[in-house]
């Protein structure tokens, strides 16, 4: 399974521990993962080099190839807001989680779509086992 796993780069890394337990799980768990990268600690220096249409179109290339998009939300992210609503609109299973107490977006918490799915967690244990639910959910 091919899986989007989106993140805030640019406007904070304050979760960047949750991110990597996330998709080494991911990984570990064998599903396929082009954007695990953008959970690494040097994320933001990697990026710096990749001109803003080559991200765009790389991304949007892959929420099309992907089966399914994980967003972790805790960090308020336009671009992770887009990778969202595009998954969505292309009919792909979402998964937002964010850490219990967060604000987050009433545009994420307030989404009836069927295939938006929220997930709060307390620790990065709980932010692991939300995500290994909703896939097993998606076989």
């Amino acid at each position: 399974m091919n899986l989007y796993f989106a993140c805030s780069i640019t406007s904070g890394r304050a979760f960047e521990a949750v991110y990597q337990a996330i998709t080494r799980a991911l990984l570990e768990d064998g599903y396929e993962v082009p954007t695990a990268h953008l959970a690494d600690s040097g994320v933001k220096a990697l990026e710096m080099v990749v001109s803003p249409r080559q991200v765009y179109e790389r991304d949007v290339a892959w929420i099309r190839a992907c089966d399914a998009l994980i967003a972790e939300v805790s960090t308020p992210s336009h671009g992770v807001g887009y990778e969202v609503a595009l998954a969505l609109s292309l009919g792909k299973p979402v998964l937002c989680c964010y850490k219990e107490g967060q604000p987050v977006s009433k545009m994420i918490t307030g989404n009836s779509h069927p295939n938006l799915h929220l997930a709060t967690y307390q620790n990065v244990g709980e932010a692991v086992q939300a995500v290994r639910a909703f896939l097993t959910n998606q076989r």
